[in-house]
C-alpha cells in the first residue's frame, strides 16, 4: 500500500469517485479529480489539489496533463463501460503504474482485469472512504464507516506496540480510541489490560476518525 505523499488522480467524479476525492483530500493526500462534465468538476475545484475538465478516452489529452507522472489512478466512470475500458487501456499504455477500477458487472470485472487494471472494486458510497484508507495506510485492513465521524478500522499491528499489554500502551487515553477485538491466527481475542499484542495480530478499532488516523500516523511514524 501506497504512503501518504503518494500522488493520485481520480477519473470519473460521481458518485463514487467524488467519495473517493473528498476523503483522499480530507486525508491531506495529493489528488487530481477528473471528470468530462463541467458541472461535476466544479464541485471538487476547492477540494482536490487539482480539478481538470477532461476527456479520459482521449490519450493526447491524459499525456498533456502528464498522468503518467501519478502514482495511483482511480477510474470511477459509472455506466459507461466503453469509456471506462478505453480509459485502462490508455492509461497503462501511457504507463500509469497503479491503475484501480470501479466495475459495474462480472463481465465489466473480466475485461478490465484482462487489459492490464491492478484492481477492481464494485462499490457503494462508502466504499470509496474505505478504499482511500486502504491506500494512505500500510496498516489500515479494512474500514467500516459507522457515520460521518465514527468508523470501525481493522488495523494490523506493528511498529511500537508489538510485545506491549494494553494497560502499557493506555491507547483509549492516549488516542481517544478502544481496540474492541484482536483477530488471531483465525481466533477472536476480547482484549483484557495485561493482553500482549503480538506480530499479526489485527487490531478490531472504534473511534472518532480523527482519533482513528492520528493513531495510524502514530504507528506509521514511530
Amino acid at each position: 500500500m501506497e504512503k501518504k505523499d503518494t500522488t493520485f488522480a481520480v477519473i470519473g467524479c460521481g458518485q463514487f469517485g467524488g467519495s473517493v476525492v473528498e476523503e483522499l483530500a480530507r486525508q491531506g493526500a495529493d489528488v487530481l479529480a477528473i471528470d468530462c462534465n463541467e458541472e461535476v468538476i466544479k464541485k471538487y475545484v476547492n477540494i482536490a489539489t487539482q480539478a481538470i475538465i477532461l476527456d479520459s478516452t482521449d490519450e493526447e489529452a491524459l499525456r498533456s496533463i502528464g498522468i503518467r507522472n501519478i502514482d495511483h489512478v482511480i477510474v470511477g466512470i459509472g455506466q459507461n463501460i466503453q469509456a471506462s475500458i478505453l480509459t485502462v487501456l490508455l492509461l497503462k499504455e501511457i504507463g500509469v503504474n497503479k491503475v484501480t477500477v470501479k466495475v459495474v458487472n462480472d463481465y465489466h470485472k473480466k475485461v478490465i482485469l484482462k487489459i492490464g487494471a491492478d484492481s477492481v472494486i464494485q462499490p457503494e458510497k462508502d466504499t470509496g472512504k474505505r478504499l482511500a484508507h486502504q491506500m494512505l495506510s500500510d496498516f489500515v485492513l479494512d474500514y467500516l464507516v459507522l457515520s460521518d465521524t465514527y468508523s470501525i478500522v481493522e488495523l494490523l499491528a506493528a511498529g511500537p506496540i508489538i510485545g506491549q499489554t494494553l494497560i502499557d500502551l493506555n491507547i483509549p487515553q492516549r488516542f481517544g480510541i478502544n481496540i474492541a477485538a484482536i483477530k488471531r491466527n483465525y481466533n477472536i481475542v476480547v482484549p483484557q489490560a495485561n493482553t500482549e499484542i503480538k506480530e499479526g495480530d489485527v487490531l478490531l478499532v472504534i473511534g472518532e476518525n480523527k482519533d482513528i488516523s492520528e493513531f495510524d500516523h502514530w504507528l506509521l511514524h514511530s
